[in-house]
C-alpha cells in the first residue's frame, strides 16, 4: 500500500507540473501577441495575426513584421536564455545567489562588445562571438578565483568573487563609453538592457545559438539534476562531474551570450525566475529548467510590456524594469534562502 500511494503521489505531482506548464506556455503565447498589440498606435489582435500568417505589405503589417514582431522575438529569447542558464548556475554550483548577472557572466560579455564595437566596429551578428568570448572568459575568471583555497567554489565566494568583476567590468565598461562617444551613440540603450530597436536579422543571427543551448539544456537536464546532488552523488551514478561542468559552461556561455548580444546585459532574469520555478514545481531541474524557459520569456516580454505602457516610451530599457522588480528580490533572498539547499 505505502508503494501504491507513492505512486499515485508522483503521478498526481507530475500531471499537476505537466498541467502548470502547459497553462504557463498558453499565457505566455497570448501575452506575446497582445504584447505586439502595443506601441504609439494600437493595432488590433486580428491584425497582428493576419501579419504574421497573411502579410499584405500594409503600413500596419510592417510595422508589425519590422518593429514590434522582432521587439518581441528578442524579449522571448533573451528571457528564456537568461533563465535556464540562471538555473543551471545554481544546479551546477550549488548556489542559490547564482545568475550570469551576479557571476560577471553577463558584464564580460558586455565588455567584449563594447570594446569590439569600439576598437574595430564591429556589426550585429560579429557582436555575438565577443559576447561569447567574454561571457566565457568571465565565468572562468570566476569559477578560478572563486574556487582558490583549502574549500573550493563556496556559494558566498563566488558571489563575491562574481561581484567584484562585475563591478570591474562594468566600470571598464562606462570608461570606453565616457571616451568613445561613437560606441556610446551606438550602445547607449543597448548597455541598460533593451529590446528597442531590434531587428529580424539580429533575432536570425543570435536565435540559432540560443535555441542550440536551449535545447542542449532540456536534453541533459537529468545530468544536471544529478550534479546539482553534488560531485559525489554523481560519481556514484556513473557521472563524471568535470566532464559535465564542462558542457554546462558551454550551453551557459550560449544562452548568456546570444541573450547579451541580442538584448544587452538584462539583471535579474537568470535569478528570480529559477527560483520562482523552484517555489512551484520543487527542487527537480528536471522540471524547473523547463520552466524557467518559459517563465523567463514571460518576465521579460511583460517587463518590456511595463515599460512601454507606463513610461509610453517605445526605447524605455527592460533592463530599468527588470532591475525595480529584481533587487527587491533579491534582497529577499539573500536575508531568507541564503545557506538553504537549492
Amino acid at each position: 500500500m505505502p508503494a501504491g500511494r507513492d505512486s499515485r503521489r508522483n503521478c498526481q505531482v507530475s500531471v499537476f507540473r505537466t498541467g502548470a506548464l502547459a497553462a504557463l506556455f498558453v499565457l505566455l503565447t497570448v501575452t506575446a501577441i497582445w504584447s505586439v498589440t502595443l506601441g504609439t498606435s494600437r493595432i488590433p489582435m486580428a491584425d497582428v495575426l493576419d501579419a504574421i500568417f497573411a502579410f499584405d505589405g500594409s503600413h500596419e503589417h510592417l510595422v508589425v513584421t519590422t518593429l514590434r514582431l522582432p521587439r518581441v522575438l528578442a524579449g522571448l529569447l533573451a528571457g528564456c536564455a537568461l533563465a535556464v542558464a540562471g538555473a543551471i548556475m545554481q544546479a551546477v554550483t550549488n548556489n542559490p545567489l547564482a545568475s550570469p548577472g551576479l557571476l560577471g557572466v553577463n558584464a564580460g560579455a558586455a565588455f567584449a562588445v563594447v570594446a569590439a564595437t569600439s576598437l574595430i566596429g564591429i556589426g550585429s551578428s560579429g557582436s555575438v562571438w565577443f559576447a561569447f568570448g567574454g561571457a566565457g572568459a568571465a565565468a572562468i575568471i570566476v569559477y578560478g578565483l572563486g574556487s582558490l583555497g583549502p574549500w573550493g567554489a563556496m556559494p558566498l565566494t563566488l558571489v563575491l568573487v562574481g561581484a567584484v568583476l562585475t563591478m570591474f567590468l562594468t566600470s571598464l565598461t562606462t570608461a570606453i563609453l565616457i571616451f568613445d562617444q561613437t560606441t556610446l551613440d551606438a550602445v547607449r540603450l543597448w548597455t541598460a538592457g533593451s529590446l528597442s530597436g531590434r531587428t529580424m536579422a539580429q533575432v536570425s543571427a543570435v536565435a540559432p545559438y540560443i535555441l542550440i543551448g536551449l535545447g542542449a539544456a532540456l536534453v541533459f537536464r537529468r545530468q544536471l539534476m544529478t550534479l546539482s546532488l553534488g560531485a559525489e552523488v554523481a560519481r556514484s551514478v556513473g557521472q563524471n562531474p568535470l566532464i559535465w561542468r564542462g558542457l554546462a559552461v558551454v550551453i551557459i556561455i550560449l544562452l548568456a551570450g546570444g541573450a547579451v548580444a541580442l538584448a544587452g546585459p538584462v539583471g535579474f532574469v537568470g535569478l528570480v525566475v529559477p527560483h520562482i520555478a523552484r517555489l512551484t514545481v520543487g527542487v527537480d531541474y528536471r522540471w524547473i529548467i523547463p520552466f524557467s524557459a518559459v517563465g523567463g520569456a514571460l518576465l521579460v516580454v511583460l517587463a518590456d510590456m511595463l515599460g512601454r505602457t507606463y513610461f509610453a516610451s517605445q526605447s524605455f530599457p527592460v533592463g530599468v524594469t527588470m532591475a525595480a522588480v529584481g533587487a527587491p528580490f533579491f534582497i529577499w533572498l539573500a536575508r531568507n534562502r541564503v545557506g538553504r539547499a537549492p
